[in-house]
C-alpha cells in the first residue's frame, strides 16, 4: 500500500505572517497614494511594491482605499488596554502616556499624518479613516465601562467614549494639517522631522485635547 498522501505546495501562511502583509500593503498603498494619487494607483502596482500579485492584494482588501486600515487601527486595542488601566482620579493624559509607552513599533507618525493628509482630499480615503474611528468607539466605551464597573449598555461610558474618539481623530486632524513639514531646530527647510519629535509633536497635541475632554464642557 502506498504511502498517505501528503500536502503538497507552500505551507498556509501564519496569521502574524498575514498581518505582515496586511502592513507591508498598507505602507506601500500610502506611498503610491502620496507619489501618484489614489485614482492613479492601481491594486497591481500595489503589489508590485511588496512582492505579491494583485490577486493577493484584493485576497486581503477589498478595494485599494481600505489598504491603509491596517495602519489605522493597529492602535485601537492598544488604546483601549490604556484607557482600562487609566487610575481614577488622575488626568486622561495619563491613559495617553500609558499607551504611548508601548507603540513605539507601530506606525510612524510621518506616515500616518501623510495618510491623514490624503483624507483632506480623497473621498475613498475619508471614508476609510471615519469608518475605522466609528468601529472604535465600542472597544473604547467597553474598555471605559470595564473600568469603571459599569454594566453593559449602561449610557455614559458610550458617551465618554464619543467624546474620546472624537478628540483622538481631531487632534491627530490636527496635527496632520497644520503641523506638517514641522522639523528639529537647526534642519535645513524641507527637512521632515525625526521619528522621535514627531512622536513628541503628536503627543503635544493629543494631550491638549484629551486635557479639554478631561475639562468638559464647562
Amino acid at each position: 500500500m502506498s504511502a498517505g498522501r501528503g500536502r503538497t505546495g507552500r505551507p498556509p501562511l501564519t496569521e502574524e505572517r498575514k498581518a505582515e502583509i496586511r502592513l507591508e500593503i498598507a505602507h506601500a498603498a500610502v506611498d503610491l497614494f502620496v507619489a501618484r494619487g489614489v485614482a492613479a494607483t492601481t491594486g497591481e502596482q500595489i503589489g508590485q511594491a511588496v512582492g505579491v500579485s494583485a490577486r493577493t492584494v484584493w485576497r486581503y482588501f477589498p478595494s485599494k482605499e481600505s489598504c491603509v486600515r491596517p495602519l489605522l487601527t493597529a492602535g485601537v486595542e492598544l488604546i483601549a488596554d490604556a484607557l482600562r488601566h487609566w487610575r481614577p482620579g488622575r488626568p486622561l493624559e495619563e491613559a495617553l502616556d500609558f499607551a504611548a509607552g508601548q507603540a513605539l513599533a507601530g506606525p510612524a507618525p510621518a506616515t500616518v499624518g501623510a495618510l491623514v493628509r490624503l483624507t483632506r482630499t480623497e473621498p475613498g480615503l475619508r471614508a476609510v479613516w471615519l469608518q475605522t474611528h466609528d468601529e472604535a468607539e465600542p472597544a473604547f466605551a467597553r474598555a471605559l465601562a470595564e473600568r469603571a464597573g459599569l454594566p453593559a449598555g449602561d449610557l455614559r461610558p458610550v458617551i465618554q467614549a464619543a467624546m474620546f474618539n472624537a478628540a483622538l481623530r481631531v487632534a491627530v486632524e490636527h496635527h496632520a494639517w497644520h503641523t506638517a513639514g514641522a522639523r528639529a531646530a537647526g534642519t535645513p527647510a524641507g527637512t521632515p522631522a525625526d521619528p522621535a519629535t514627531a512622536r513628541a509633536q503628536l503627543a503635544g497635541t493629543l494631550r491638549v485635547a484629551l486635557a479639554v475632554v478631561g475639562e468638559g464642557l464647562g
